[in-house]
C-alpha cells in the first residue's frame, strides 16, 4: 500500500532542516518517519545513512546503506557510502571489496574516472589486489596517463615477485617498459628481476598538488585588508555607493556614446546638480532626460534621489529597473527597502533589505557564496511571516546596519553572529537578537562575553553580561551566557536555578522547543535533578511528544533508583509501562522497562513478582537472553531444578541458533560452579565438552556426574554415564570397565 506523500515530504523537509542545523538525532528521527511512509525510497535511506554516520552509529549506517543498495543495485552511492563505513569500523578487506564493486557499477555507467578512483581506494586498503592493479594500469594506459600506468605495472610486477611468480612479474615490467623505454625505475625493476633483487617502486605522483605560484599570480587579499584598502565606506550605505558608481557609468555612456542631444545634455546637467547636492533640480533634470535616455545608471540616480527626497512611491519603479544591473543591485535593493519601509509595506521592505545585505556580503566575504546565500534564504523564511511589530523592528535594524561609516564590516560581523546564533541557539534566538533594543550594542556585548569566556576571564564575562542586561533585560541569550559562566565557575546550583528561570520564561512566551532544549541541557549537567526532569516531562506531555516523555519517565525512575528510592522508582516504571502501551511504543522499549521492574523486584526479594515480569518479557521477546537467564536463577532459588533446566534449555537453544558455543560453555561452567550437585547441569556441560573435543574436561564432568548418580541411587543412569566415559577412551579405562561390571552393566 503506497504511503502518505505529504507526510513523507514533511518528514524529509524536517530531516533536511535538522541536518542543516547539525541536529543529527532529530534528522535520524525525521528520515526514519519518511522511510516508514515509503520503505523503498532510496533518497530517504541515503540521507538516513548520512545522519547515522554523523551521530557515530556506524553499524546502523552500514545496515541502512546495505538496504539502499538492495533498493537500487545499479546506484553506486549506497555501495560507496557503505565502503566508507566499513573502512571507518576497521573492516578493511570488506571495504576494499566494496570499493571494487562500486568501480564495476561505474564501469557499467561508462564513468572510467570514478571507477579508477574506487580501484585506488581498494588498493589503498588492501595493497596486494593484483587484479585491480592490472585494471588500473590498463585504464591509465587507455587515458594516456603514462606515468600512472607505468607505476601500476611496476606495482603489479612487485606483487607477482612477492608471490614467487617471476614470469608474470617480468611481463608486467615489460608492459611498463613499452610505455617508456628510457624510464629509469622500470629499467631498475627489470635488472632487479634478473638478479633476484627486490623491486623498488617509484614515488607516487600527487596529481592534486598544485605547482608553485608564478610571479604573475597574486594572492587573494584577506577581508580585513580589502576593507582597509577600500577606505571609509559611503555613510549612505549601498545606495550611496551605487549612486556614485552610477554617476561614472552614466557620464561614460553619454560622452563615449555620443549621446549629446537634448537628453544627453539634461543627463549631464542632472549629474552636475547631483554632485553639488542640489537634489530637487537634479531630479527634474533626470526626469527630463529619462524620457529619451533609458539607462540603469540614470534610473539608479533618479530613484535614489527620490528616496532621499522622501518621494517614495515615485522611486519604486525606477529602482526596480536599476536592480537589473548587477553592479547596482545592492544599492537598488537598499533604496527599495527604505522606500517600502517608509510606506509601511514591511514585508516587501524585508525582502529587499535581505537582498541588499546578501549582495553586499557576497561581494566582500571570503566565506562560501552558496553558504552565505543559504543563510540569507533561511533568514528570509524565518522572518517573513512574523507579526508586523517584529517586521518593523527587524527592518529598522537592517536599515541601521546598512548605513554609517563601517556598514560593510558590520554586515559581515552580523552575519557571522547570526550563523553562530542559529547553529547554537536556534531560530527564535536569531529573531530575539534582531528585535532586541540596543541590538547593535548587544552584538558587541555578546562578542566580548564569548571572547572573555574563551580566555577564561569569567569575572569580566559576568560583568559584561550584567551591563548588557541593564540595557536589554529581556534578551535571554545573555542570561544563558550568565548561567554558563556560573557553571564554569563551579556555582552549579546557581547555574541550574538560572537555567530553570530561563526555561520558564520561554514557556510563558510559548516557545516550548526552546524551553525543552534548555531543560535538556540542565539535565546533562545535573542528571539527578528531579524537579527539572519533572518539569521537562510536564512540558513534553503538554505537547504530546510521547516518545520523548516516555524516555524522560524512564530516566526519572532511574534517578530515583540511584537515589535509593526503590519503591518510587518501581511506581514510575509501572506508569512508564502504561504510557508505553497507550502510545504503542516499540516492544524493545517496553522490554527495557520491564527489565528494570524485574530487577527492582529481585532486589526487594519479591521473587514471584520478578518471575512474572520475566515471563511477560519472554512473551514479548521470545529470544531475550537476559530474561531466560534470570528465570533460570529464580527457579533454582525456589528449589525447582526441573523448571530451571527447562528455561536453561530454552536459553541454550538461542545460543545454539546464534552459533555461540563459547557462551553455552561459559554459562554451563558458571552454573555448575554455583549448583555442583545438579546432574542435569553436569550432563549438559559434559556433552558440550565432548562436542568441542575437550576430552579431559568431558571425562571430569562425567566422573562427577556418575558419583552424583550413584549417591542418589540412580544405578542405571550411572551405568549410562560410565559407558559414555568408556566411549571417550580415558586413561585407566580398565577401572571403568570393572566398575561397569560391578554395576551389572
Amino acid at each position: 500500500m503506497p504511503g502518505n506523500r505529504e507526510a513523507y515530504d514533511r518528514a524529509m523537509t524536517a530531516g533536511h532542516n535538522a541536518a542543516w542545523d547539525k541536529e543529527w538525532p532529530m534528522a535520524v528521527a525525521a528520515y526514519g518517519q519518511a522511510i516508514q511512509e515509503f520503505p523503498n525510497d532510496l533518497d530517504a535511506h541515503i540521507h538516513m545513512g548520512m545522519a547515522l554516520l554523523e551521530t557515530g552509529r556506524l553499524e546502523d549506517a552500514l545496515r541502512v546503506y546495505t538496504r539502499a543498495h538492495q533498493i537500487s543495485p545499479d546506484d553506486p552511492i549506497p555501495l560507496e557510502k557503505s565502503a566508507d563505513v566499513l573502512e571507518k569500523i576497521g573492516r578493511l578487506k570488506e571495504a576494499a571489496q566494496q570499493y571494487v564493486n562500486v568501480a564495476e557499477i561505474y564501469l557499467g555507467h561508462r564513468d572510467l574516472d570514478k571507477a579508477i578512483n574506487n580501484w585506488r581506494q581498494a588498493t589503498r586498503l588492501t595493497p596486494g589486489l593484483v587484479a585491480i592493479h592490472a585494471r588500473l594500469a590498463q585504464a591509465y594506459e587507455r587515458l594516456g596517463e603514462k606515468s600512472k600506468s607505468i607505476r601500476e605495472y611496476l606495482v603489479l610486477a612487485s606483487n607477482f615477485q612477492r608471490l614467487g611468480d617471476n614470469d608474470k612479474a617480468q611481463k608486467a615490467a615489460q608492459r611498463a617498459l613499452r610505455l617508456d623505454p628510457k624510464f629509469i625505475p622500470t629499467l631498475n625493476a627489470m635488472r632487479a628481476l634478473e638478479n633476484g633483487a627486490e623491486i623498488v617502486l617509484p614515488p607516487l605522483v600527487d596529481s592534486a598538488s598544485s605547482p608553485t605560484k608564478s610571479s604573475q599570480e597574486v594572492e587573494r587579499p584577506s577581508l580585513k585588508s580589502r576593507m582597509a584598502s577600500q577606505g571609509e565606506s559611503d555613510p549612505l550605505g549601498p545606495v550611496g555607493e551605487a549612486m556614485t558608481d552610477s554617476l561614472g557609468m552614466l557620464a561614460m555612456f553619454v560622452m563615449e556614446g555620443g549621446a549629446l542631444d537634448a537628453a544627453g545634455t539634461d543627463a549631464l546637467q542632472a549629474m552636475e546638480l547631483h554632485r553639488q547636492g542640489i537634489h530637487d533640480e537634479a531630479i527634474q533634470a533626470y526626469q527630463r532626460a529619462e524620457a529619451r535616455l533609458n539607462h540603469p545608471a540614470l534610473k539608479m540616480n533618479l530613484g535614489g534621489l527620490l528616496v532621499l527626497a522622501e518621494r517614495y512611491e515615485e522611486s519604486i519603479k525606477h529602482l526596480g529597473e536599476a536592480a537589473m544591473q548587477p553592479q547596482l543591485a545592492a544599492g537598488a535593493f537598499h533604496a527599495l527597502g527604505k522606500a517600502y519601509a517608509a510606506t509601511n509595506k514591511h514585508k516587501q521592505a524585508l525582502r529587499y533589505l535581505v537582498q541588499a545585505l546578501q549582495s553586499v556580503d557576497t561581494s566582500q566575504a571570503e566565506a562560501n557564496e552558496l553558504q552565505i546565500a543559504a543563510l540569507y534564504e533561511k533568514l528570509m523564511d524565518l522572518l517573513q511571516n512574523r507579526p508586523m511589530e517584529t517586521l518593523v523592528a527587524v527592518n529598522t535594524r537592517f536599515l541601521n546596519l546598512l548605513s554609517g561609516k563601517e556598514w560593510k564590516q558590520r554586515i559581515a560581523e552580523t552575519r557571522q553572529q547570526l550563523e553562530e546564533t542559529l547553529r547554537s541557539q536556534g531560530e527564535q534566538a536569531v529573531v530575539d537578537i534582531l528585535i532586541a533594543t540596543h541590538s547593535d550594542e548587544l552584538t558587541n556585548a555578546v562578542a566580548r562575553i564569548d571572547r572573555y569566556m574563551r580566555q577564561g576571564l569569567f569575572t569580566l564575562a559576568m560583568d559584561e553580561a550584567q551591563r548588557a542586561v541593564e540595557f536589554s533585560p529581556l534578551y535571554l541569550p545573555i542570561h544563558v551566557r550568565m548561567a554558563e559562566v556560573m557553571m564554569r565557575e563551579g556555582r552549579v546550583r546557581q547555574a541550574i536555578n538560572k537555567y530553570n528561570v530561563i526555561a520558564k520564561v520561554y514557556l510563558v512566551r510559548g516557545e516550548n522547543d526552546r524551553a525543552a532544549s534548555i531543560l535538556s541541557e540542565v539535565l546533562e549537567m545535573a542528571p539527578l535533578d528531579i524537579s527539572v526532569r519533572e518539569s521537562l516531562i510536564e512540558l513534553l506531555e503538554s505537547e504530546e511528544r510521547w516518545d520523548e516523555a516516555l524516555d524522560q519517565y524512564i530516566d526519572l525512575a532511574d534517578t530515583h533508583h540511584q537515589l535509593g528510592n526503590y519503591d518510587l522508582s518501581r511506581e514510575i516504571f509501572v506508569s512508564a509501562e502504561k504510557l508505553a502501551n497507550r502510545v504503542n511504543a516499540s516492544p524493545e522499549k517496553i522490554v527495557r522497562i520491564k527489565h528494570r521492574v524485574g530487577d527492582i523486584d529481585q532486589m526487594r526479594l519479591d521473587i514471584r513478582k520478578a518471575q512474572r515480569i520475566y515471563e511477560e518479557i519472554i512473551q514479548i521477546a521470545p529470544n531475550d537472553e537476559r530474561a531466560h537467564r534470570m528465570l533460570v536463577d529464580i527457579h533454582y532459588r525456589q528449589n525447582n531444578p526441573i523448571e530451571a533446566i527447562k528455561k536453561l534449555d530454552a536459553l541454550l537453544r538461542i545460543y545454539a541458533k546464534n552459533r555461540q558455543p563459547n557462551r553455552i560453555t561459559q554459562l554451563l561452567e558458571e552454573l555448575v560452579t554455583t549448583y555442583p550437585s545438579d546432574t542435569g547441569l553436569r550432563s549438559r556441560l559434559a556433552a558440550i565438552y565432548t562436542q568441542l573435543k575437550r576430552k579431559d574436561d568431558a571425562i571430569k564432568q562425567l566422573d562427577a556426574l556418575g558419583e552424583l548418580q550413584l549417591e542418589a541411587g540412580l544405578h542405571q543412569d550411572a551405568v549410562n554415564t560410565i559407558r559414555q566415559i568408556i566411549a571417550l577412551n580415558p586413561d585407566g579405562i580398565d577401572e571403568y570397565k570393572k566398575l561397569l561390571l560391578q554395576l551389572g552393566g
